[in-house]
């Protein structure tokens, strides 16, 4: 059964590049109307404006910087203001970083907690009242392969994944029934700025997926009648993640600590 957006309003995070930007795309060619935020206010009114001519949806640009910690009800207030409700939120906003902990600038260790956890958390409680009343929507936060298992050299970054499919996945329990399809996803490596940030290729583990292919199956899995908790992107991922679940603990560690160093 295929989810109908035409006539809802999907707010993305992260959307001015990556797996945000596709999800907008992808989400306006389905007829859903769109509201970007990310800090790039250019890109996000380029983005905008193409996807009002190509698909003839409302796409409004909100240039919010999720390190604020009152960003999610700066959100919220602002599409009250505007009359905005929405069906579905998409948390795909996050940044990691690589390195030994003891190395890293304590700044930006707050900002990725914050952004990658504190945002999507207040974000998802100040609309979340709105997804489950509409009934027909839903809420997609991006969690990763690293989410299952410790992540050496990534030690923040992965713990802040495993939080969001764990929050995620109870959010999916909490609801069911609500006509809300709640879904974490967990790419692997995709060719996205997420590596620009990171500061080097060497933190991707296995082959590269594209934006494209990743939305693409999440907005798949929406599509299902029973749509699951969540899932991993990319058969061989999702063979790794399942494996390691099987492990010891110190062998699953051992390994990620070799493939991360």
């Amino acid at each position: 059964m295929t989810m109908t957006y035409r006539g809802t309003t999907a707010l993305i995070t992260g959307a001015s590049s990556g797996l945000g930007e596709e999800f907008a795309r992808q989400l306006a060619a389905r007829g859903a109307d769109v509201v970007l935020v990310a800090r790039r206010a250019d890109r996000l009114r380029d983005l905008a404006s193409r996807l009002e001519a190509e698909h003839r949806i409302t796409a409004t640009a909100l240039s919010i910087d999720l390190t604020a910690t009152d960003a999610p009800s700066q959100i919220h207030r602002e599409l009250e203001s505007r009359g905005i409700r929405l069906s579905t939120l998409v948390n795909n906003a996050g940044f990691g970083m690589k390195g030994a902990f003891a190395d890293a600038d304590p700044a930006r260790v707050a900002e990725m907690v914050q952004v990658n956890v504190a945002a999507l958390v207040n974000l998802t409680r100040e609309f979340l009242p709105d997804l489950v009343a509409a009934g027909n929507g839903a809420l997609v936060s991006i969690a990763s392969t690293g989410a299952y298992q410790p992540c050496p050299n990534m030690a923040v970054y992965g713990a802040t994944k495993a939080f969001v499919l764990s929050f995620t996945e109870a959010l999916a329990y909490e609801t069911k029934g609500s006509g809300l399809s709640v879904l974490a996803v967990s790419p692997g490596a995709t060719r996205t700025e997420f590596f620009d940030v990171v500061g080097t290729p060497d933190a991707a583990v296995g082959r590269f997926e594209t934006p494209e292919k990743v939305v693409t199956r999440a907005l798949s899995e929406l599509d299902r009648k029973n749509t699951p908790p969540s899932f991993v992107s990319g058969r061989l991922n999702a063979i790794t993640a399942g494996l390691v679940g099987w492990m010891p603990r110190r062998m699953a560690l051992a390994i990620s600590g070799r493939v991360l160093r």
